[in-house]
């Protein structure tokens, strides 16, 4: 079983966190009884609901089990070590992360299988990496593109005495990274092939979401299953153990499990699914993906109801300065606005019963942020009053993550249940 490691103290003067009069463990927290409605921690803050992120969890590890499958959700998108384990705890096979920073990250905090689904390049970055594989018990991925990044990992490996996990990743013309054709593979596969002891080829990796059309995202996962054949057919996956493919950001992880479920190469393999959203899942990008996955996916129209969104980030009304504006304590240092401005989701008066529905009858919307203010258009009579506090749905959950160190996290009752920490 995965172990995580303690915490540091939280943070006295932490965003989003109440007034501490010294440290305060992660453990301390519930016994203070915080209530977010009660006004008893700062805002803005960054709120995760209980009950839904436990939905989203066991939702998407029943539908990742329908297909027999694994899932290494990506973990740059919340880069909380609790929130790993609880991924983990919840039947992951490992985490996905981007960077040698991020691996390194998890590692301390006690996750030891990760799939980083970027190129390891750098001396700096390989060096990290090579200080955790001397843990026997630490297993890694990485991929591969180029011959030259194969030569320096070769290189730097076989000086280190130690043996490096790569997967091939294959790309798409005006795509990302990947190689684009048989003739980039081939230098790839013979650059790794120089290097037997330092490298081991172990399969294929792809990111299908750099496609936006169904059918081309299929011709692409095929090719992928066929030039993992011909790897294993032409002996050019390492021996022994199992063979990998992955692939399946958080928008198209429906289709990447159609078509991997069930691949045979005639030796074990591992089918690893990648998507990170489905934790806190989003009412932008993930919420449009998600209503196709569940029109077209026998198994997620079974699955009532889907995923939930349960990130919010949650602001006072600071300014009523003139008629149909609103000024809120929300700005891009605080949520996500790459995909799409917050959305007021939830309104609540200090003292009132419950928060209540932020649009209804409203048409309340945020019409441009600066660093620390959102500007927001309120119709004429508008029940709104300074100090009001405002609950806003987000798009893209990854970039409203990064901004924060400590997210709260609350059940039914509004109350702070457990504060989860941020390592970007």
């Amino acid at each position: 079983m995965t172990t995580i490691a303690p915490y540091p103290p939280l943070d006295p003067d932490g965003k989003g966190l109440g007034r501490l009069d010294g440290p305060c463990s992660l453990e301390q927290v519930p016994a203070l009884a915080w209530n977010l409605l009660a006004e008893d921690v700062s805002l803005p803050a960054a709120v995760l609901y209980e009950t839904r992120v436990r939905h989203n969890l066991e939702w998407m590890q029943r539908f990742i089990h329908a297909y027999q499958v694994q899932l290494a959700p990506h973990g740059k998108t919340t880069m909380s070590p609790a929130l790993f384990k609880r991924q983990l705890d919840g039947g992951a096979w490992g985490i996905t992360l981007a960077t040698a920073p991020q691996v390194n990250a998890a590692y301390r905090h006690g996750v030891r299988r990760i799939l980083m689904a970027n190129q390891l390049v750098g001396r700096a970055n390989m060096a990290l990496v090579a200080d955790l594989l001397r843990d026997p018990d630490f297993v890694f991925y990485c991929i591969v593109d180029s011959a030259a990044n194969a030569a320096a990992l070769g290189a730097y490996f076989a000086e280190r005495g130690q043996t490096l996990r790569v997967l091939v990743e294959l790309g798409v013309a005006g795509g990302r990274t990947g190689v684009r054709d048989d003739a980039q593979l081939d230098a790839v596969l013979a650059e790794i092939a120089r290097w037997p002891a330092a490298l081991a080829l172990s399969g294929i990796e792809i990111y299908e979401g750099v496609l936006q059309d169904e059918a081309l995202i299929r011709a692409f996962l095929r090719r992928a299953t066929g030039t993992l054949r011909r790897l294993q057919d032409d002996g050019r996956l390492a021996a022994g153990g199992s063979a990998l493919i992955s692939g399946a950001g958080s928008a198209w992880y429906d289709v990447v499990a159609e078509e991997f479920s069930g691949l045979d190469i005639g030796r074990p393999l591992e089918i690893v699914l990648r998507p990170g959203c489905y934790l806190t899942h989003d009412v932008g990008i993930y919420r449009g993906a998600a209503a196709r996955i569940n029109a077209n996916n026998e198994v997620a129209r079974h699955m009532e109801p889907g995923l939930l969104p349960a990130l919010q980030v949650w602001a006072y009304v600071q300014s009523l300065p003139e008629p149909g504006r609103a000024i809120i304590g929300l700005g891009k240092r605080d949520a996500a606005f790459d995909a799409g401005l917050p959305v007021p989701a939830l309104h609540y008066r200090p003292g009132q019963q419950a928060p209540q529905p932020a649009n209804a009858p409203q048409a309340w919307k945020l019409t441009a942020m600066m660093d620390q203010h959102a500007f927001m258009q309120i119709d004429d009579g508008a029940d709104i009053q300074v100090g009001d506090m405002i609950g806003f749905d987000i798009s893209h959950p990854c970039l409203t993550f990064d901004k924060w160190k400590q997210v709260l996290l609350v059940n039914d009752d509004w109350r702070i249940t457990e504060v989860v920490q941020t390592f970007f």
